[in-house]
């Protein structure tokens, strides 16, 4: 799903799948067959937090192995050398814990999807200014599906929003009802030690309450 400049269209990956699956604490050696499970249940945005074992090696094989099938890429992203290695390793997806407007800029010259973390109005502004794809709200329990309900409200038209942070099955409807475009699942769908078999349980189940 590309755009006609040849990036990934985030929107697209997100009408695919709304789930950004978070795998914080993900192995190498497990991260395939994690993945597989993932794309096999219907989940289509991987993230690879930059704070798991080895990420730029797991994000390295799920692109090599899943990169036609996702978006690949990484998470908890803070400095621009990480942003180069994400993309050196095929990733293609940008995520920050934070608002950070040159990283955005990074990885737009990268021909990367930014997804940049933010909490404020002037904070999402300034990602839009800077060239973000979709935001990233979080610790969206912070505001719950309200807060962002009024920032749908002020943002422009379209813009999507992922919340992050305490997203699971039984909260999905408060916060599509509130106009979230997609959502960060993290625990909910992989936590360290999860079996394959588990993580595409937790998947189906997600999906369902979609």
């Amino acid at each position: 799903m590309m755009r006609d400049d040849g990036t990934p269209d985030v929107t697209g990956w997100l009408a695919r799948c709304p789930l950004v699956a978070i795998l914080r604490g993900v192995r190498p050696d497990e991260v395939e067959a994690v993945g597989e499970a993932l794309v096999d249940a219907g989940v289509a945005i991987l993230e690879v937090p930059l704070n798991s074992p080895e990420p730029i090696e797991s994000v390295r094989r799920l692109a090599a192995r899943l990169g036609d099938r996702a978006l690949v890429g990484a998470g908890t992203i803070r400095r621009e050398a990480e942003v180069a290695a994400v993309a050196g390793a095929g990733g293609r997806l940008l995520v920050t814990p934070h608002a950070d407007p040159a990283l955005v800029r990074a990885a737009k010259a990268r021909g990367l999807v930014a997804m940049p973390g933010f909490l404020t109005p002037a904070e999402a502004f300034g990602l839009l200014d800077a060239g973000a794809d979709a935001l990233k709200l979080f610790p969206a329990e912070a505001g719950g599906p309200p807060m962002l309900k009024a920032l749908r409200a002020v943002l422009p038209a379209g813009t999507p929003l992922i919340p992050v942070g305490g997203v699971d099955a039984a909260g999905l409807p408060a916060w599509r009802a509130a106009g979230a475009s997609g959502y960060g699942c993290g625990s909910s769908l992989y936590k360290p030690g999860d079996t394959p078999e588990q993580v595409a349980a937790k998947a189906r189940t997600l999906i369902a309450a979609l």
